[in-house]
């Protein structure tokens, strides 16, 4: 039977799954990643943690599958988008941590950029406007305040990549230092009309143009591993793609005007556009959903920065979640949010505001409020900041849509589900796998390798799933929706 093996690296954890030619998923391993903060507004991670990590849970989980290990057809990627890497072309080695997607540090640089005029070519050339939540400041920071970094690139002895070119990287020993189209597209040093690294932006940004790697397909082959000796024969690297860009392929959203939502650490809402580019006036960005046979398919994205991140929060800054799971029965344990609201501004606020300097706020309290109301709050956040974009992207395109598909593993939480459908008024149908992102990449792969003969053969797969329908009166939806509209204009001011 043949065996499809997918890396999901993603902000919080690091998971290796294998898949059947179904893409059904036949079992999985976990490893988390420490998050460090060393100051406010600052995120990082350590790249060789996220490296070691990547082989421990590749060797527990082939552990488990000795007789099949023949069985393998090829290695897939998934990634977290716009965590950068600076790294060792020889030894792979790190060359300062990794600076992750929510490091809000490049901010001024952005401000800078702005000021002097910038900000439309780059949207011209990106379809992403100047923001610190993108790669390419976080690289400009390093080159300006790390001289090794500076020096290392500058002369070509290293390498800046997102994750996935830093993990293709190791596990080809060295050989290949490639990413795909959805990476490179997230980074605003990448001309997504041209399909290239763009020279005029990699000089705005200060960063050397041959230290980055090469693009290849999201369908296309990336190398060949044994996994330093985990399999018994090399395996085509094949299939490589953003998380949220996996997601999208994995939820068949190939129809332009067909529309996913990734729940996650933050929360990532695609809309198919099509083969051609279209552009936003209300901030929602345009980017390439994956690039197959060379050719482009384009989306719009609305993002959420702080999604599911803001129950971890909860949980481990606040102390007042005992874990995750049990939000929901918190949440469901008074009959409203008691005029609680939750602006999780912690690195700013994205679409449709795209205010960097935001910071978190709670609003609302009484002498009557207690810790249910917050954790209510928060995840009702979670809702809000998606009709805050849905409702962005649906003007972009002329109307929103009626129907959303949902992955993630914030998915098993029935309030959020059903408050979601609520409040956007869409029917909000959910995968019953929550490794949407993995599966997509592994599909990709299947695509390249021609097992699988284009989005109508991906289309026929089984894909299971429940759907969640607007039930709330809409006076009340109205009503919460004002009041979390105030909450953001207080946070704002």
């Amino acid at each position: 039977m043949p065996r499809f093996l997918v890396i999901d690296q993603s902000t919080s954890a690091t998971k290796a799954l294998l898949f059947d030619a179904s893409g059904r998923v036949l079992d999985r391993e976990s490893r988390d990643h420490r998050q460090h903060y060393p100051r406010p507004g600052w995120v990082e991670h350590d790249a060789s943690e996220i490296r070691a990590n990547t082989f421990a849970a590749l060797n527990a989980l082939l552990a488990r599958h000795g007789d099949d290990l023949g069985d393998i057809r090829s290695l897939s990627l998934t990634n977290q988008r716009e965590t950068v890497v600076v790294f060792d072309r020889q030894t792979g080695e790190p060359l300062a941590p990794a600076v992750v997607w929510q490091c809000r540090r490049g901010a001024p640089l952005c401000e800078a950029h702005l000021e002097a005029g910038h900000g439309d070519t780059v949207a011209q050339r990106t379809g992403l406007r100047i923001d610190p939540y993108f790669s390419a400041s976080k690289l400009q920071w390093l080159v300006e305040n790390n001289s090794t970094v500076a020096a290392r690139l500058a002369d070509g002895s290293a390498a800046a990549g997102t994750i996935d070119a830093f993990l293709i990287h190791a596990l080809t020993e060295g050989k290949v230092l490639a990413t795909d189209h959805t990476n490179a597209c997230r980074t605003l040093l990448y001309n997504i009309d041209r399909l290239e690294w763009d020279a005029d932006l990699c000089k705005l940004w200060k960063v050397p143009r041959r230290a980055l790697p090469e693009v290849r397909d999201s369908t296309a082959a990336y190398g060949e591993t044994d996994l330093g000796g985990l399999l018994p024969r090399a395996v085509p690297i094949q299939g490589v793609m953003g998380d949220s860009h996996a997601s999208l392929l994995a939820q068949r959203c190939f129809e332009p005007g067909s529309a996913k939502v990734t729940f996650g650490t933050g929360s990532s809402i695609l809309m198919t556009l099509g083969p051609q580019r279209r552009d936003s006036s209300r901030g929602v960005v345009t980017t390439l959903a994956w690039v197959h046979g060379g050719q482009p398919t384009y989306a719009f994205e609305g993002i959420v920065i702080s999604s599911a991140s803001t129950l971890v929060w909860l949980r481990d800054q606040l102390g007042i979640l005992p874990g995750i799971a049990e939000a929901e029965s918190i949440a469901r344990s008074i009959p409203d949010n008691g005029g609680v609201y939750l602006v999780p501004a912690f690195t700013g606020l994205g679409l449709p505001h795209w205010k960097p300097e935001a910071r978190a706020a709670v609003t609302g309290l009484s002498a009557q409020s207690d810790r249910r109301h917050i954790v209510r709050a928060a995840l009702e956040s979670i809702a809000y900041q998606l009709r805050d974009a849905l409702d962005a992207m649906g003007e972009d395109a002329g109307a929103a849509p009626k129907a959303v598909h949902a992955d993630g593993g914030p998915t098993a939480n029935n309030f959020l589900m059903q408050f979601t459908a609520d409040l956007t008024g869409a029917r909000l149908r959910v995968a019953d796998t929550s490794d949407g992102s993995p599966l997509g990449a592994v599909l990709a792969g299947m695509w390249g390798a021609g097992i699988l003969n284009g989005p109508a053969a991906i289309a026929a797969l089984p894909h299971e799933g429940r759907t969640y329908t607007p039930q709330l009166d809409e006076a009340e939806v109205a009503r919460l929706y004002d009041g979390w509209q105030a909450a953001v204009r207080k946070t704002l001011a």
